[in-house]
């Protein structure tokens, strides 16, 4: 029980943190901004980054738009999915841990839009990319870690696997 109020310990805050950061952010634009109201603190910045209060019912990119419930559901069943996946982390796996944290907090973020307003809300435009959130940031990022945590352990095993059987076949190390 000691291990998975540990574990948990780690997971909530940094994921609650990010659902914080992620619906006051949303809250901030819905409340400044009309819908597709652009604003950017400084005019020539303007082109390359600025707030725009924008609507999505998809998912990334503004793809499979109108299927919000689906995606609903979706997030609540990755969200589930990770939050009992994690406790079957070792600790040792630190890296791996943050990145699902940080999915889970983007997930959650996103399901809280759905369920309550019917659409996710996304302000961040940089450049022609398309527009997106803390929430999608935060998911991104904690893929990008994960992948970045899984090579790291592969190359680690790898290491450890090469290093076990020049052991075996020279225990002395002669």
């Amino acid at each position: 029980m000691k291990k998975v109020f540990r574990n948990y310990a780690f997971m909530v805050p940094v994921a609650g943190l990010i659902i914080a950061l992620d619906q006051w952010t949303k809250s901030i634009v819905r409340q400044q901004l009309e819908f597709g109201e652009v604003w950017s603190p400084w005019e020539w910045i303007a082109p390359y980054a600025r707030f725009v209060h924008w609507r999505n019912t998809g998912v990334a990119f503004g793809l499979f738009q109108n299927q919000n419930l689906l995606f609903a559901v979706l997030s609540f069943l990755i969200s589930l999915v990770i939050f009992i996946f994690f406790n079957k982390l070792t600790e040792d796996v630190w890296l791996l841990k943050l990145a699902l944290s940080m999915q889970l907090g983007g997930s959650v973020g996103n399901l809280i839009d759905r369920l309550t307003i019917g659409h996710v809300t996304d302000f961040v435009s940089v450049g022609n990319f398309p527009v997106f959130n803390i929430a999608d940031a935060s998911i991104t990022i904690g893929v990008a870690l994960m992948i970045l945590g899984i090579w790291i352990q592969e190359r680690q095993d790898s290491r450890e696997e090469k290093t076990g059987e020049g052991e075996k076949q020279n225990p002395e190390g002669v």
